[in-house]
């Protein structure tokens, strides 16, 4: 049982490696960001309006001295933890994101391989995950939810689903209907009485392939996790900083969190809850 957790480990790790570049590079193919709006991390500095990079190529460099970077410079976490954080050339910087997308991409398919073990739907659920790190983190820097990444999911789980991966084929596809019309309701009603948006399109959208990987069933606990936390830290934004009042909080990263652990443990907490509840009876 070891050896499939730490093959499944090390592939998080070099996944972590690639989903940074995915993050990175990704809104400014798509035409999302311009090139001048990325802060100074560990990435090319090839970007250009008229000629974006590629996901592959080309390779990366240090954005401040344009050196590009070996491989020993490019070795998950451990090229980070040796430079100390810095550029081995000029001494810039590097964006705290690499390291923390990295480990994560590695605890959490640690923790998929242990879950789900040996089964074929255990490599669709590493690639929910991993696409749930990049969009959870290009939401965090840029606001934004790519259809390049939540359209595929989308379908990608419905495919799934129709082998009986994780639900029924019919409960993905109401799923898909449900989780966008469900936050489109939501958006409009709250603009209705706000008269500001307090969702984005993209939202919709992650909801729907959540949907399409969960089912209709789960979605109402994957909604109610995502904004008791989203709630919780901006409540506690306001608390500890003054910056924190009146700021924006990406949903995105709630909705990602929220989709990994009921995909995981959802059944766990839909038990726990009806045990806790016959319990106050």
């Amino acid at each position: 049982m070891i050896e499939p957790i730490a093959l499944a480990g090390l592939t998080g790790l070099a996944v972590g490696s690639f989903l940074n570049v995915v993050i990175h590079r990704l809104p400014v193919r798509l035409g999302l960001v311009s090139p001048t709006s990325l802060d100074g991390s560990r990435a090319d500095s090839a970007l250009a309006s008229n000629d974006p990079a590629g996901l592959i190529r080309p390779a990366s460099h240090c954005p401040q001295c344009k050196t590009p970077l070996n491989w020993r410079e490019n070795i998950p976490l451990v090229s980070f933890i040796i430079q100390k954080g810095r550029c081995r050339h000029c001494s810039t910087r590097i964006s705290w994101r690499y390291p923390a997308v990295e480990l994560l991409s590695t605890l959490i398919s640690m923790v998929v391989a242990i879950v789900l073990g040996n089964q074929w739907f255990t490599v669709p659920a590493l690639l929910f995950s991993w696409a749930l790190i990049v969009l959870a983190f290009i939401d965090i820097e840029h606001y934004l939810l790519p259809d390049a990444i939540t359209l595929p999911l989308l379908w990608l789980g419905l495919l799934v689903n129709c082998f009986a991966g994780f639900t029924t084929p019919q409960a993905a596809i109401i799923g898909a209907g449900a989780g966008y019309l469900g936050l489109w309701l939501v958006y409009h009603l709250f603009r209705w009485v706000t008269s500001r948006e307090g969702f984005g399109y993209g939202d919709f959208k992650m909801l729907a392939a959540i949907g399409a990987w969960l089912g209709w069933a789960l979605l109402p606990l994957v909604i109610c996790i995502a904004a008791t936390v989203g709630a919780i830290t901006g409540g506690l934004m306001m608390l500890i900083s003054r910056s924190g009042r009146g700021r924006v909080l990406p949903f995105g990263p709630f909705l990602a969190g929220a989709a990994w652990l009921v995909l995981l443990f959802g059944d766990s907490f839909i038990s726990a809850y009806l045990l806790t509840s016959n319990m106050g009876r």
